[in-house]
């Protein structure tokens, strides 16, 4: 079997991509421009050209031109990866990265992870906005050995940037379908030693369905010192405040549930620089989130249901370059946090967990790029988890080829519920151990000039002692094994003006112990997103999505059924008035697909918005 050499095979590809994998020849220090750095594969600041890790990466400006605001939008366009949203704006969503299960995916926002167990995401997902200073990164694949429990799918990272520049801002109002406005306000810049930014979004739409209108307000502020060349101080402050009328699935039609949530985490860090190959990065947060469901029922009293999880957190960490074609970064988490559930399980419970980790980032020659790193969690409620992950990239034809691999094992905490729920018909289970995965994957990167890049990946992923309900549902047990696997191909070629982005993502996820498909999980999903710009101050883009090939619960009888395939398309364009007014406008569902993403919950039919941007 003939096997193609590098140069060839990228001529074979220049064929499809003539307009972006021009030949070119350079070293691979001076590769293809990509995204400065990232930071969440390896925790510290990392060239995207030496990673054995494929990270995606969304920037607030991309963002604002593809006229993508919330936070759920915005993942659900990246790499494939599948999202499950119960209806229409500010309803619970969940994240299935990789196939993982939706509480196997860690949320750190701001450095602080906002999820575990005892925490969901899942109303912030479905109704936070990605603010005019934030930044997204999502790492794929096992990450627990930096991260720690829930990171079994992958993290994905929500940063408030720090300003930079000159001080600027912009104002923004926006109209549309169901009653909808929203406005915005953002201001960043830096001036001598200091630098901030802040972001304000706020607004209500009445969906489409009686009893569902959605409120909501995100606040973002970062504030930055220098105080002297070796030691840069800062904060970040973040708030969600969402309120949604929750009428339930489609066969209930409740006239008067409501949930409302507030999220508050703050930060304080301190970077410091000891020497030219020593630094070191400390942070301390908190976390304040407040849940309240309210159903009032006839001839009774109103049920409440209330979740208050308070979190805090103190991380260290250092890094050290001194040593030839090494970086070695070692550090500790501590993390304290209480859960009180006045739901089913009746939950009052404190835990506190101490983590050590160590990671060597190692080159052996200037186009191989090598990485190896353990952790051991230690919690006071169940024991110990150990975890450990290495990767590997090489760069080839000049850096315009990357190789990768990577393996890693990853682990999730039992919760509350879990292991000390009680209720007249459910006993906890306190000797509950952690569910435990092992994946790998392999791929390779093509990049190209300006951005350009297309990526390929393999991945398999295998876990093991998932907790499951006993026999008799009075409990609970480590007695579940499942498997997810598949293929991922994601690509960006800019065109003079113009720019594509496409994804697609094949997936097979099995439930091992009862060989059944995971719900939920889409065989297939892709997305390919067009825009073009005009002279004249106009833009024209069109995005389209589609869904294929899943298993989900039908919502009155509870059985395992086929899910329905759908496909969404949405147009959106731009028309710049004058060098600081722009007007902006977008469909989304533009053909009126009827469909539903999680069965018997409506996703909107057409939708219309147009708004106004003010620049200063």
């Amino acid at each position: 079997m003939s096997v193609l050499r590098p140069r060839a095979w990228l001529a074979g590809v220049s064929i499809l991509f003539p307009a972006t994998l021009r030949a070119q020849t350079v070293a691979s220090s001076a590769a293809v421009p990509l995204p400065a750095v990232v930071t969440t594969a390896t925790r510290t600041a990392a060239d995207p050209r030496t990673l054995g890790t494929f990270v995606a990466l969304i920037t607030a400006e991309e963002l604002a031109r593809r006229q993508t605001t919330s936070l759920a939008a915005a993942l659900g366009a990246v790499a494939a990866q599948p999202t499950a949203t119960s209806g229409a704006t500010g309803m619970t969503t969940s994240l299935f990265l990789r196939g993982a299960n939706s509480n196997q995916t860690l949320f750190l926002v701001d450095g602080l992870r906002i999820n575990e167990p005892n925490t969901d995401y899942a109303v912030f997902l479905g109704g936070a906005c990605v603010g005019a200073c934030d930044s997204l990164e999502i790492s794929h694949g096992p990450q627990s050995t930096l991260y720690g429990g829930e990171a079994i799918g992958g993290v994905v990272a929500l940063r408030a940037r720090r300003g930079v520049g000159a001080p600027s801002g912009r104002i923004a109002v926006e109209a549309g379908s169901f009653g909808t406005r929203q406005a915005a306000l953002a201001a960043q810049g830096e001036s001598g030693a200091d630098a901030w930014s802040l972001s304000l979004q706020g607004g209500a739409t009445d969906n489409e369905r009686p009893n569902n209108r959605f409120e909501s307000v995100n606040a973002v502020a970062r504030v930055d010192r220098r105080l002297n060349p070796r030691v840069v101080v800062g904060a970040t402050a973040r708030w969600f405040h969402g309120a949604y009328g929750s009428p339930g699935d489609r066969f209930v039609n409740d006239p008067d549930n409501t949930e409302r949530e507030d999220n508050l985490l703050a930060t304080a860090f301190a970077d410091l620089t000891f020497s030219r190959e020593w630094n070191a990065r400390a942070l301390v947060g908190a976390q304040e989130r407040r849940f309240v469901a309210e159903s009032p029922r006839t001839g009774r009293p109103t049920a409440f249901t209330v979740v208050k999880n308070r979190r805090a957190v103190a991380d260290v960490q250092t890094t050290w370059s001194g040593w030839e074609r090494h970086r070695v970064t070692a550090g500790a988490t501590g993390e304290g946090n209480r859960t009180i559930n006045t739901g089913f399980g009746a939950i009052d419970r404190r835990q506190r967990l101490f983590a050590l980790f160590a990671q060597d980032e190692f080159s052996p020659r200037d186009d191989v790029f090598l990485t190896a790193g353990l952790r051991n969690d230690d919690f006071d409620s169940f024991g110990r988890a150990t975890t450990g992950r290495a990767t590997a990239a090489w760069l080839m034809s000049g850096g315009r080829l990357k190789l990768r691999a990577s393996h890693g094992t990853a682990f999730r905490s039992p919760s509350f519920l879990d292991l000390y729920g009680r209720s007249a018909f459910y006993t906890g289970n306190p000797a509950l151990r952690p569910e435990r995965a092992a994946g790998w994957d392999a791929g390779f990167d093509l990049l190209a000039d300006r951005g350009g890049r297309v990526s390929v990946t393999w991945h398999e992923t295998r876990l093991r002692d998932l907790i499951a309900a006993t026999p008799d549902f009075r409990s609970v047990q480590n007695i579940q094994r499942a498997r997810t696997r598949g293929l991922e191909f994601s690509g960006v070629v800019p065109v003079a003006t113009a720019e594509v982005r496409w994804s697609y993502g094949y997936l097979e996820a099995e439930n091992l112990t009862t060989n059944r498909r995971l719900l939920r999980r889409p065989r297939h999903r892709g997305g390919l997103d067009v825009w073009r710009a005009w002279t004249g101050g106009f833009g024209l883009g069109a995005g389209w999505a589609v869904t294929a090939a899943r298993e989900d619960v039908d919502a009155r009888t509870f059985r395992t059924i086929d899910g329905e395939d759908f496909g969404v398309l949405r147009v959106y364009g731009e028309y710049r008035l004058n060098p600081r007014l722009l007007l902006k406008g977008r469909v989304e569902n533009l053909l009126g697909e009827s469909y539903e993403e999680v069965n018997g919950y409506p996703a909107p039919g057409q939708t219309v918005f147009g708004a106004l941007e003010w620049r200063f």
